[in-house]
């Protein structure tokens, strides 16, 4: 949620406060994910800074995309919104088939890897466009579209732990919803009040979120909790 909420806020903080334009700014971010990416894949260990410093920049750059979709190309928010859902149900459709697995937990070679990092990717875009429908196409608002999607989650977990639901589902589903979540957040935190945000700017609410972000990794990084031994 923190990494979809820094990507919401760092794009609009790269793109309008420091007045790089939308074309400079995705460009950059995109070379920058590219880097990040072919050494997290080709790295032979899980290390927290890495892997979140590319879950980042994977933020960032899916909002651009959406941002360019929407803003450049004037590609609507309903038919963005509906474009990335089906190119993530054809990336998890593709991943199932070659692989007979969406298990996080069986990520173990590249392949399955790259097709992880593709639906992320697309989970991100989603996200941006998603939350965005809701809050100004819809009119729910900031606010209100984040606690919706918050619900969503909150549904899905009481269903995963008192109704069964399968845990592989349960936890896309959960994830693909956190997306929309973190940037509903992110903009009700950043937008001016009289836009229906608490007016914290994108400066000061990405500086809040990656303190908290940059935290987690080094907590993780001295204890390792989120390390899975193989069997």
């Amino acid at each position: 949620i923190m990494a979809t909420t820094v990507g919401e806020t760092a794009a609009d903080y790269l793109n309008r406060d420091l007045n790089f334009g939308l074309t400079v700014t995705s460009l950059v971010m995109a070379g920058l994910l590219a880097v990040v990416l072919v050494i997290q894949v080709r790295a032979e260990r899980y290390t927290p800074w890495l892997y979140w410093l590319a879950v980042v920049l994977i933020s960032v750059v899916g909002t651009l995309i959406t941002d360019n979709m929407v803003d450049h190309f004037g590609i609507p928010l309903q038919a963005a919104t509906i474009g990335f859902a089906i190119a993530l149900s054809a990336t998890f459709a593709a991943w199932f088939l070659s692989e007979k697995t969406l298990s996080i937990h069986s990520i173990y070679t590249r392949k399955r890897e790259l097709f992880y990092w593709l639906a992320i990717l697309f989970t991100f875009a989603l996200g941006t466009a998603a939350g965005d429908l809701t809050a100004e196409g819809l009119q729910l608002g900031y606010g209100l579209s984040a606690l919706m999607f918050a619900g969503i989650i909150a549904a899905m977990t009481a269903a995963y732990y008192f109704l069964n639901l399968n845990a592989v589902l349960a936890f896309w589903i959960a994830y693909i919803l956190t997306r929309p979540l973190g940037a509903s957040f992110g903009d009700y935190l950043s937008q001016p009040v009289a836009n229906g945000g608490l007016g914290l700017g994108a400066t000061g609410t990405s500086v809040i979120f990656l303190g908290v972000i940059l935290a987690l990794v080094v907590y993780l990084t001295r204890t390792r909790r989120d390390v899975i031994a193989m069997k």
